[in-house]
């Protein structure tokens, strides 16, 4: 039997790394506000999945595979979005990666693949996302950081993603600046330690996830729900003063 359609409010939103952690997360928060989700992701398999599940509840969405460190593709993804939907509303930049190594081991090319996939990614996505939304004169960018991105510390030495989250905080300061006059705001998430599988890792480890809790005031690990929550609000009417910030949904880690 055909699912009965899932009610939308027009407003369509692309998330990157949509198929998984905190991206997919974000796309069930955002079904759940009225908005129609675009999942981007370079797992195959993964967006299968999650556009399946979509399809299921009668969720009108669409996916395709991305590279967000391909120019040529990032254009064509976002050209495909508004040519189906005639709009596009909300750009999350969530696809990130990290490569956890002390400095003096890290190589150029270590350096230079994190850089592309945190910072660069961002950039190309919100100029392609942008072109529409500034001739449209309306729409909310959110950007990923990190709370690594604000501060020096850590429980492991990772200087490419603490740098090119710091960078993604300051890209977000600049654009909204730059775009405040068009209608279009820009923020970011600075997420803690969430449970995803670019952490599942290191949280097999009970020694770390004693440290992770001992070091967060709240003494817990986030989830990708916890940052999701975050994300919607930001890119939200609620949120329609608020632009060019990075909010820490990170457990109060950064108020210490």
């Amino acid at each position: 039997m055909e699912a009965t359609q899932v009610p939308h409010d027009g407003r369509v939103a692309v998330v990157t790394g949509g198929a998984r952690g905190i991206g997919w997360a974000t796309v069930e928060a955002l079904v759940a506000e009225g908005v129609r989700p675009v999942l981007l992701d370079r797992d195959e398999a993964a967006l299968v999945a999650a556009g399946k599940r979509l399809a299921e509840r009668g969720v009108d969405h669409h996916t395709a595979t991305l590279d967000v460190t391909d120019e040529a593709a990032v254009e064509r993804a976002m050209a495909v979005v508004v040519a189906r939907y005639g709009r596009l509303d909300i750009l999350v930049n969530n696809a990130g990666m990290a490569l956890r190594k002390p400095t003096l081991e890290l190589t150029l090319a270590d350096w230079e693949q994190v850089v592309d996939v945190n910072l660069n990614a961002v950039f190309l996505c919100s100029r392609a996302a942008g072109r529409t939304m500034v001739a449209a004169g309306r729409g909310a960018i959110v950007n990923v950081a990190s709370m690594m991105g604000l501060s020096g510390g850590g429980l492991y030495p990772n200087l490419s993603y603490h740098s090119s989250k710091g960078g993604v905080v300051n890209l977000t300061r600049a654009l909204a600046v730059e775009w405040a006059g068009r209608g279009v705001r820009v923020n970011a998430v600075a997420p803690t330690w969430v449970r995803t599988e670019l952490t599942e890792g290191l949280f097999q480890d009970p020694a770390l996830v004693a440290r992770v809790k001992a070091v967060t005031p709240l003494q817990r690990l986030a989830e990708p729900e916890d940052v999701a929550q975050a994300i919607v609000f930001l890119a939200s009417e609620r949120a329609a003063m608020i632009t060019g910030h990075t909010l820490p949904v990170d457990g109060g880690f950064l108020a210490q």
